[in-house]
């Protein structure tokens, strides 16, 4: 396990800042609280920091699956375990890829199983646009995903 150091350092560093932030967002505005009113403007018009229970996935799809998607974000990390060496993880920048994606992963798996969703808030406007509001594992596991990505293609033969 000592090889793959670089992946567990990852994954617990975006696993705690994913708690921390969560847990502070939980204590300082109630569940539900979304909108200028009630929100707290970072950057007015463009940046608030909001707190709203998510039971589905990216973008709120398959809402009120939070059993099946805890299923699945689970099924997900033993796969990663055990095909670890079929995923190249030795490599470290394989273990930075995979280590933002289950710090990600177990982040919001963690959220499903103690509040049966999972909290959101960063919220941001472009103009009439309203992006989906998302946390810090949502950040770690779409980075995660586009290093790896990246990295996949500028290996390749």
């Amino acid at each position: 396990m000592l090889s793959y150091r670089v992946l567990w350092l990852v994954a617990l560093s975006v696993f705690v800042a994913d708690q921390l932030t969560k847990s502070w967002i939980a204590s300082t505005l109630p569940l539900g609280t979304y909108g200028p009113r009630s929100a707290i403007t970072v950057v007015s018009g463009f940046f608030y920091l909001v707190h709203v229970g998510n039971t589905g996935a990216a973008w709120s799809l398959f809402s009120g699956q939070s059993v099946v998607l805890a299923l699945l974000a689970a099924a997900t990390l033993v796969a990663i375990f055990f095909w670890r060496r079929a995923l190249g993880l030795r490599d470290r920048t394989q273990q930075v890829c995979f280590g933002l994606l289950c710090g990600g992963i177990t982040g919001n798996l963690v959220d499903r199983l103690r509040h049966k969703h999972v909290i959101d808030f960063l919220d941001f406007h472009f103009g009439t646009y309203v992006y989906p509001t998302f946390n810090v594992a949502d950040i770690g596991i779409c980075i995660g995903v586009v290093l790896y990505l990246w990295h996949s293609f500028r290996t390749t033969d």
